[in-house]
């Protein structure tokens, strides 16, 4: 058919018309809602999901959110860390939610006679069930508060939609962000599940499972975090309780955490939480990764002071379901409720505050627990997650914020939000959840005396699956001593008597003593595998911890039965032979010790994590920074236990050995590690010179490295390089740029090149023919840019990056994200710099794992911020020996 020509033109329009609108929808439905907004923008979202920044919390003047919940009308109720409960009624997905605003209220709790002005606020947690809103309050330390830290309930008495009713449920002795969380509905809906960290105390309880959670139960020599942070720490660290809607009743359910924010059921109900790390303890021995445990009734977790964590293969606690790696864990919730590809609803959903990523967590059972496999869900950076949750219409919503920083409150969803969320059946097979049912017949002999209870666990004390295990060795610790410590002592079985010894040096008698380390004396510890010589060596620990050190000829036996074995092929079976050898003086175990140290390398098989720590240094440049000079001289964890654990040792010493112990004390200040690593490495100095001659304390002292410490703070080594003398300030460019061109009297050129080392910037760039090559070279600096150009190169090196030197974001087939620095590739792989302070490491991705590449939104490797310990005359003098190019440094 032949068209005329302004039929033909129409047509042309139409076709035009529908393919711009056409191109509109792509858009909008690429990653963000239908009104597109820069903050979601940003977010590095999976497939087919979509994200909307729904409201600027810090913009409209009401605080750092940190929690929320919705009600039963499908209202959001959030709250200020700092201060007041909100409720919000928040427009549909797909709604424009610049046309349609959210109505946001303060909650104003109206009690008759109660004039406080802040009536409920600074809470960690919010749960709205059984009609109300129960409210998790942690005071901060905010002693003006009426209402302090605790579990308060809220309730609408006369159905006016206000609340007027404020019950407190329990009052918890604990504040700030390692005080009480939030509390979470239970799987039955009846019950009410409390968590808090390890800032706060254990209150009264009706029930207890599980053991002695206030013993410290390591040999290790005790070196407390030396900046101060366990000194108000409870040993039992943080725990989990069990409780009813009136709270008539309180079950503590496990403990042993350091400081978990959050927890969930998965669709078994079985409940989860992440759990954080010492960030302090970065590169020492004892440092454990975030992680994900999966907590079982009567579960303990090994959190204690310093140097005396529990390893994770201690038989008497359990081991993380997933290592996650570095970070702050703050949200953790389940996706059952989602309207999301069934993937993602079986998921659980981790978020990390300081490296802004949403982790999505997806389980495999395992025996009686579980195995799990992460991926960045939602990721971005900056983006301080603080509390997420899943929406009565199934989508995501989360909070970003804390610590006052600015807050904002987004929305995940999953194409058109309309996919079904039907219930999600059980995970696993038949033998798992066969394997399932055991556990929990087990954990229910937990809370009561029953004389089937030994006959039945019994058994299972050598069961391969680790968490069956421990439930059976909580059992026996649940039960009168007097009616198993016979069939324990008299136990042929090695695999039984280990966890038999475990318990009866929990529950048992001193005057046992004699007896149980015969019957540890009768294993054939050469026959046992290395997790099983672990067990053993625990249950050695535990009876000498407990029950005291034997007379001498059966210590002389013990040490007799037990030296011949170490060294052993195995660095965690060392670790358990160095510290029990030296308390147990053995005269050989400074030799072999001193001789492992001079060879000994790390493994990370027990604590490998899912995150590299490489990965994140770019994702937030406060605390990627740490990472990053860390990782350029990672410090000898072996090392550092044998030598902690020889700083005890009193006998076995000749001159040489104590010439090279104390020689590599040197060494070791010459690593970078967290924030505590020099405190811990020199405590452990003095306790081992404690241990020397009187006459011989000075010549040991200086040989260790006395004169490298700083002697206003113990923590610190003296500088070699001259430390800016501050007072610093958060420079911005316009206020650095007028205190430069406001002076221009002669500067200090010298001091100036003092001050590009304490800053850093010689790491990375040269300038006159020195420093790092990572960035570009500053010779030329002053003559090709103007002062301001430079100043806002330094202060906001994320404004305009050069393509040379540009990071790039590869994402990952697997889900993962790899950001860094491409300096290399060829048609098979790209090498990634992730580490401007060692670029000689290098991360090869190969192209076949790879899903996509983008500079968009990729950082500068540069960090912002370091120039800001500088006063206004050190910035002076840093800007003129940059603009000198390096010349004349010797001249002021």
């Amino acid at each position: 058919m032949k068209l005329n020509r302004s039929t033909s033109l129409l047509l042309s329009f139409s076709l035009l018309l529908i393919f711009l609108l056409a191109i509109s929808f792509s858009r909008n439905n690429s990653n963000t809602a239908v009104n597109a907004d820069p903050l979601a923008d940003k977010l590095k979202l999976l497939p087919d999901f979509h994200a909307d920044h729904l409201y600027d919390i810090g913009k409209n003047h009401l605080g750092s959110w940190v929690a929320m919940a919705f009600d039963d009308k499908g209202r959001m109720i959030a709250c200020d860390q700092y201060g007041y409960l909100y409720r919000l009624t928040i427009p549909p997905v797909g709604a424009d939610t610049n046309i349609t605003k959210l109505k946001v209220e303060k909650i104003d709790i109206k009690i008759p006679g109660d004039t406080t002005s802040l009536k409920l606020g600074f809470a960690h947690g919010l749960l709205y069930a059984f009609h109300s809103l129960y409210v998790m309050v942690n005071d901060e330390g905010d002693k003006n508060l009426v209402r302090r830290s605790g579990l308060y309930r809220l309730q609408d008495t006369d159905h006016d939609d206000q609340y007027d009713k404020i019950t407190l449920i329990k009052l918890l002795k604990g504040e700030g962000e390692h005080g009480p969380h939030t509390a979470v509905l239970g799987p039955d809906k009846k019950s009410i599940y409390v968590i808090a960290g390890n800032f706060t105390k254990i209150p009264e309880m009706d029930g207890y499972r599980g053991g002695d959670t206030a013993r410290i139960d390591n040999l290790l020599p005790l070196i407390r975090d030396p900046n101060g942070h366990d000194n108000t720490v409870n040993t039992h660290g943080g725990w989990i309780a069990k409780t009813d809607s009136a709270g008539s009743k309180w079950e503590l359910m496990a403990s042993g955490f350091r400081n978990p924010f959050d927890m969930a059921f998965n669709e078994d109900g079985e409940l989860f939480t992440y759990d954080s790390d010492m960030e302090w303890d970065i590169g020492l021995p004892w440092y454990r990764p975030t992680r994900i445990c999966h907590v079982t009734k009567g579960s303990e977790f090994g959190w204690r002071p310093g140097t005396d964590k529990w390893s994770p293969s201690y038989p008497d606690n359990l081991p993380a379901i997933l290592n996650v790696g570095q970070g702050s864990p703050t949200s953790f919730f389940s996706g059952q409720q989602a309207r999301f590809s069934e993937k993602y609803r079986h998921a659980l959903f981790a978020f990390d505050w300081s490296f802004g990523i949403i982790y999505a967590l997806h389980l495999q059972p395992d025996g009686s627990s579980y195995k799990a496999e992460a991926e960045q869900f939602v990721s971005g950076a900056p983006l301080p997650l603080t509390d997420g949750i899943i929406g009565p219409d199934g989508a995501m919503y989360f909070l970003t914020g804390g610590r006052r920083l600015d807050s904002h409150l987004y929305r995940v969803y999953y194409k058109d939000n309309k996919s079904a969320n039907d219930p999600l059946p059980a995970a696993g097979s038949n033998q798992a959840k066969t394997a399932r049912a055991t556990r929990h017949k087990l954990e229910d002999f937990q809370v009561n005396e029953d004389p089937e209870a030994i006959n039945f666990s019994w058994q299972y004390l050598k069961s391969d699956d680790r968490f069956i295990r421990f439930a059976a060795l909580k059992v026996l610790e649940r039960q009168p001593v007097k009616s198993w410590q016979e069939k324990a002592l008299s136990e042929k079985d090695p695999l039984i008597l280990t966890q038999a010894m475990i318990a009866l040096s929990h529950k048992g008698a001193e005057t046992l003593k004699t007896r149980v380390f015969s019957a540890l004396a009768g294993v054939d510890f050469k026959q046992l595998k290395p997790a099983q010589q672990i067990d053993y060596l625990r249950a050695c620990e535990l009876a000498l911890l407990r029950m005291g050190l034997p007379e001498a000829p059966q210590k002389n036996a013990m040490i007799a039965h037990l030296s011949p074995g170490y060294p052993a092929a195995n660095n965690e079976v060392n670790r358990m032979y160095s510290k029990i050898l030296v308390y147990l003086g053995d005269p050989h175990v400074v030799a072999k010790t001193m001789e492992l140290m001079t060879k000994a390398k790390d493994d990370d098989l027990v604590q490998k994590s899912y995150s590299n720590a490489s990965d994140l240094i770019l994702r937030n440049p406060q605390y990627g920074m740490d990472i990053a000079v860390m990782l350029a001289k990672t410090p000898p964890a072996q090392q550092i236990y044998y030598a902690t654990a020889l700083s005890a040792a009193k006998i076995g010493w000749t001159p040489q050995w104590r010439d090279k112990y104390f020689k590599w004390f040197t060494t070791a200040f010459g690593y970078k590690a967290g924030n505590s690593y020099i405190g811990f490495i020199d405590r452990a100095r003095k306790m081992a010179l404690g241990n020397v001659p009187k006459e011989q304390f000075a010549a040991y002292n200086k040989m260790s490295g006395s004169a490298l410490m700083d002697e206003g703070n113990a923590n610190k080594l003296a500088s070699t390089v001259p430390r800016p003398k501050g007072p610093g300030r958060r420079w911005v460019t316009d206020t650095a740029l007028a205190v430069i061109e406001k002076d221009k009297s002669p500067r200090d050129l010298a001091r100036g090149k003092e001050l590009y080392s304490a800053v850093l910037c010689g790491s990375c760039h040269r300038i006159g023919g020195e420093g790092g090559q990572v960035g570009p070279d500053l010779t030329q600096l002053g003559t090709r840019f103007s002062t301001r150009d430079i100043l806002e190169s330094i202060i906001e090196p994320n404004k305009v990056i050069s393509d040379q030197f540009a990071a790039t974001y590869i994402y990952l087939k697997d889900g993962t994200s790899v950001l860094g620095r491409v300096t290399n590739q060829d048609k098979d792989s790209y090498s990634v710099i992730q580490n401007p302070f060692a670029p000689q490491t290098l991360k090869k991705i190969l192209k076949k794992d790879v899903l996509k590449t983008s500079v968009t939104d990729a950082p500068s490797i540069m960090f912002p911020g370091l120039i800001n310990s500088l006063n206004p005359d050190e910035l002076k003098d840093l800007m003129a020996y940059l603009v000198s190019g390096g010349r004349g440094a010797n001249k002021k």
